[in-house]
Order: structure tokens, then sequence, then C-alpha cells
């Protein structure tokens, strides 16, 4: 039996069930849902970095916003604080829809 020992959608255990195999999970600790989703977070985003069409990156950007939704949660948020949050920077800062790439700032050491 391959052992995933990872985060997953909630109705993944049902989903397994119905197609006639058997499975073991745990209920996670707030600390350890935490720090899964945080990984869960780097795995779709590798996901969505990998992919090689529209469409698949498109389903990866859309598993990546799931996680977000749930992170956000863990901080005793919805989704819509993060987007005024996102909304508020967009402003203040810009966004990214002119592709700026900045080279380097004279008198800026790091």
């Amino acid at each position: 039996m391959p052992i995933y020992n990872k985060l997953v959608r909630d109705k993944i255990p049902e989903i397994i069930e119905k197609s006639g195999k058997s499975y073991k999970k745990v209920i996670l600790s707030q600390e350890d849902y935490v720090k899964e989703l945080k990984k869960k977070s780097m795995e779709e985003l590798q996901e969505y970095l990998e992919a090689s069409t529209n469409e698949s990156s498109l389903e990866e950007l859309a598993d990546l916003l799931e996680v977000v939704h749930a992170l956000a949660d863990t901080h005793g948020a919805t989704i819509d604080r993060v987007e005024e949050l996102r909304k508020q920077k967009a402003e203040e800062r810009g966004g990214f829809q002119e592709k700026v790439f900045l080279i380097e700032v004279e008198g800026d050491e790091r």
C-alpha cells in the first residue's frame, strides 16, 4: 500500500472508499494542520510551476487558491480580508501588470 503522509482535500477519503479501497487517516492538531497547509502550498506552487498548458496551470492555481483560503481561515480571516489587503497593497505599491523588472538601485547595499 503506498504511503502518502500528506494533507488531502476533505472528500478524498470518501472517494477512496467509493473506489473499494481502504485507507488510514488521522485528524491533525491545529499546529500540525498549519504546518501541513504550508507544505501543501509549496507542493501546489511547484505543480503550478511545472504545468505545461493553460488549462493545467489554471487547475493548479485553483488548488493553490484553495490552500490560501484554508490558510486565511487559520489566521482568523476570510479570503475577503486577504483580498482587501491585496487591493490595498496594489493601490499603494501597484500590481504586476506592467511587467516591471528592477535591475538595481543606486546606494542600496544589501
